[in-house]
């Protein structure tokens, strides 16, 4: 039996259509603009950064080095041009401005926006381990700081440690420093070192004598 001949061609194209185009992300060369800083944004920072490409097309600028989370799925901060153009002016002013962590999908292409609970773009240091990030965390009131662990995927923190006051202890603190088996990150406070083990997904201090052990 013969079949048409637009059912062979049909036939022939059908397995196309369910293979997955490869996506091509990469960066450009970095660039140098300046950022708006400080609380009351009334001074100006040199900041390196470059455009994120996703098949050719500029999808974001970014600063910083990524941090690969698995071999599909990397993080890196992202930095936007906000208009600053007041409503009696009529030429437009554009300005830089920090932002936060993304992620990128290098399967489909997809960039999603990292929640990280009380992170602030100036004042909060990130270090990467696996799928965790640590850092300080500063409230919305600029009044506390917080020393925070979340893992990708989890909607809640899994270490949220009082750190005080941000008028007494500063409003930066520096990056916290991992270690591995057992994973385990370390937080320079003014009263010293405070060292937490992760479990998965739980996070304990460690005692006087483990940190001696």
């Amino acid at each position: 039996m013969r079949f048409p001949r637009w059912l062979i061609l049909f036939l022939t194209c059908f397995p196309a259509w369910g293979a997955t185009k490869p996506h091509v992300i990469a960066f450009a060369k970095w660039t140098t603009v300046k950022i708006l800083s400080g609380p009351d944004e009334d001074r100006t920072v040199d900041l390196k950064v470059r455009p994120l490409y996703v098949d050719g097309k500029l999808k974001e600028y970014t600063f910083g080095l990524p941090h690969e989370i698995t071999e599909r799925v990397f993080v890196v901060l992202r930095v936007v041009r906000v208009n600053d153009t007041l409503p009696t002016e009529t030429s437009a002013q554009w300005v830089w401005q920090r932002g936060g962590w993304i992620s990128i999908d290098r399967m489909n292409g997809h960039l999603s926006p990292v929640s990280l609970p009380d992170f602030d773009v100036e004042g909060s240091a990130t270090s990467w381990y696996r799928d965790y990030a640590a850092y300080c965390g500063i409230t919305s009131d600029g009044k506390l700081r917080y020393a925070l662990v979340i893992q990708m995927g989890r909607r809640k923190p899994i270490l949220r440690k009082s750190l005080g006051d941000v008028t007494e202890a500063g409003s930066t603190c520096p990056a916290p420093k991992w270690q591995r088996q057992p994973p385990r990150v370390t937080f320079d406070d003014k009263s010293g070192p405070l060292t937490y083990t992760v479990h998965g997904s739980v996070a304990e201090i460690e005692s006087d004598d483990d940190s001696n052990e």
